[in-house]
């Protein structure tokens, strides 16, 4: 095959690396993307977008559950059934759309795009494995965007009964029992969605508590709502093993139990994809696991960058994004550096959870003396005519000048002002500045509104 020189090569075309290469297209950069998969990577193929699919159709099963057993809005249905087999060939068009919108996006920016597996021979030079045979790619500049994958428990590995999120999103029918081992957002927001559509799903979290890295007053609505769908969670808990239809774990009081199992979703996190491409060939400061990057996402080689989540936490597609943008920008001569105040997590259980910034805990300990006030779902007139009242939203801000640090929320649908929070955030907006923002009425976002007012010590609603 004939060997290629070019400006620019991506290695992976998930979210961080397409978005570098269409954007390096966009800007008359030679650029060529190596991808062994499909475009899109993790996120659009076997996570973010399938599994919100899944969500929503659980979410919709559950309504119609809801109605039929009476409701209090007055609408009453037959007893629904969900064929999952079609709620999964649903969520592929999904992504099959997605996909050949983003080969689509990338031939039209003129960037070459091959499919094979990509391994350095030195800082410039690639060899790619492909359907055809071998081709050595030589560039001036590398982008490393080649994501993570998922944990494998040395006593779970993956397989039969023992799976991983990509795997639970294929399934044909819900499982009857399924254990969820880790309580982690991916976990929580497929166990959430299971149980739902019936499975009679049983948590196990070493730590003591579910969503650990979020605050508790932000995950206290999200266990009322896992306890009234009847899962069971336990805290604490370490799973040993599999024993034939049962998973073993050891209780929080050291006792040994057996969970019935049809399936064990084992989702304990992700691990950066640091080994397979040649790393071996290049000489990478590493940060742990992960690949050392300056605020300009250079390596310790030049012409090198690395981006997402192969670059540490956090781990996700809109961080990656951001910096493959910046990157193709940087490479084509521009003066970016990344200088971004917050980058909003997400977590879509139910209901849903957002942080932007700092929370109360993490704004004292960067050493800001701050105002907070959160403001409830239960007192927003919208809310309530979406049978929505769990939650809240929570304004962070510094005591001296009211600039707001931080926004936290969890509720129904709550996901969609992330944007908001973020915005407020980025522009260095002040309390007074989102109180004195109109808010449509009757929205959810008048709670931003009016968290703000209540952090300034004159709330209108409560």
């Amino acid at each position: 095959m004939t060997d290629i020189e070019c400006k620019l090569l991506v290695i992976g075309a998930g979210p961080g690396g397409y978005v570098a290469a269409i954007r390096a297209g966009q800007l008359g950069l030679d650029t060529v993307i190596v991808e062994a998969k499909a475009h899109g990577g993790t996120c659009l193929t076997v996570g973010c977008i399938p599994s919100k699919a899944l969500i929503h159709a659980a979410d919709e099963f559950e309504k119609a559950t809801h109605f039929a057993n009476g409701s209090a809005i007055g609408i009453e249905v037959a007893k629904p059934r969900i064929d999952l087999k079609k709620t999964v060939d649903w969520k592929d068009g999904i992504v099959k759309r997605l996909t050949t919108g983003v080969g689509g996006l990338l031939k039209k920016n003129k960037v070459k795009a091959i499919e094979g597996w990509a391994a350095f021979v030195d800082g410039k030079t690639v060899r790619v494995k492909t359907k055809e045979g071998e081709q050595t790619i030589r560039a001036e500049n590398v982008i490393i965007a080649t994501g993570s994958e998922s944990i494998e428990l040395p006593f779970l590995p993956f397989g039969g009964d023992v799976i991983s999120s990509t795997e639970a999103l294929d399934l044909p029918a819900p499982p009857k029992n399924l254990a969820v081992v880790g309580a982690g957002y991916i976990g929580l927001e497929l166990g959430i969605a299971f149980a739902k559509m019936g499975s009679k799903v049983t948590v196990v979290e070493a730590l003591d508590r579910i969503l650990p890295v979020w605050d508790e007053a932000l995950t206290r609505p999200v266990a009322k709502k896992m306890k009234a769908l009847g899962m069971e969670v336990l805290l604490g808990a370490r799973a040993k093993g599999q024993s034939g239809k049962h998973l073993e774990v050891e209780t929080a009081k050291g006792e040994t139990k057996k969970i019935p199992v049809d399936k064990i979703l084992v989702t304990v996190g992700r691990t950066p994809l640091t080994e397979g491409w040649g790393r071996e060939n290049l000489v990478l400061d590493m940060d742990g696991r992960h690949i050392r990057i300056d605020d300009q996402c250079r390596t310790s080689m030049t012409g090198i960058y690395a981006i997402g989540d192969v670059t540490g936490e956090p781990m996700l597609a809109h961080r990656a994004m951001a910096q493959g943008e910046m990157v193709a920008e940087i490479i084509a001569g521009e003066n970016r550096r990344w200088d971004k105040r917050a980058v909003p997590a997400i977590c879509f259980t139910d209901p849903e959870v957002v942080a932007v910034g700092l929370s109360p805990d993490e704004a004292k300990q960067e050493g800001f003396d701050v105002v907070t006030q959160l403001f409830p779902f239960s007192a927003n007139g919208r809310a309530m005519t979406m049978e929505a009242e769990d939650g809240f939203i929570r304004c962070v801000a510094r005591k001296d000048n009211h600039v707001v640090l931080g926004v936290q929320a969890v509720g129904g649908g709550i996901a969609e002002l992330s944007t908001a929070f973020g915005l407020a955030i980025e522009m260095g907006a002040r309390l007074e500045d989102i109180a004195g923002t109109i808010h449509a009425h009757p929205t959810q976002g008048e709670a931003f509104q009016e968290a703000a007012l209540r952090t300034l010590g004159h709330a209108l609603h409560i």
